[in-house]
């Protein structure tokens, strides 16, 4: 049986921001059709950590996916990167999955260990410390998408289609 798969991505929060790279990368995934997962999508959450996690949280508990792959922009990275752990207030939670497994031999995608401080790390966090407090059967990964160019789109694309797959195979 398939593996389901929450995918999520934000909205623009500064005014020179036309476009969100995470959602651009998920408008073309949304596009294209895999065997190896059913993928449902959340895309365009509030730049709020309490509304964006609420809803995320909401989706989980209806949809029951696997795996939740959240999503957000990084202007200033070359290549995705996949957050290894989110902090709120002294506290680390980490993702339940194996990310050098999960990465492979994909030397272009990068494991990071500073999930920015910002909206994105504190989605993860709460979406990490709900799962944990509620012993719940689905794990969670963060992956920052640089802005995408017309030069890196189809390194990114294949990227992120990659550790789809090898979610849907894990």
């Amino acid at each position: 049986m398939a593996k389901k798969i929450l995918l999520t991505s934000f909205t623009t929060w500064l005014p020179h921001q036309q476009t969100n790279s995470s959602d651009d990368l998920l408008e073309k995934i949304s596009q294209l059709n895999y065997t190896f997962a059913v993928l449902n999508f959340l895309r365009r959450l509030p730049v709020n950590i309490q509304l964006a996690s609420n809803i995320v949280m909401k989706k989980t508990q209806v949809l029951k996916p696997n795996f939740i792959v959240c999503c957000g922009m990084a202007e200033r990275r070359q290549y995705l990167s996949i957050e290894s752990n989110a902090a709120c207030n002294g506290s680390i939670l980490q993702t339940n999955i194996a990310l050098e497994k999960l990465v492979g031999e994909n030397s272009r995608v990068k494991i990071s260990h500073d999930a920015g401080k910002f909206v994105c790390e504190g989605l993860y966090y709460s979406i990490l410390e709900w799962i944990q407090r509620h012993q719940l059967p689905v794990n969670c990964v963060f992956v920052h998408v640089p802005i995408l160019t017309e030069q890196n789109l189809n390194f990114v694309l294949n990227d992120f289609e990659f550790i789809l797959q090898r979610l849907g195979n894990y």
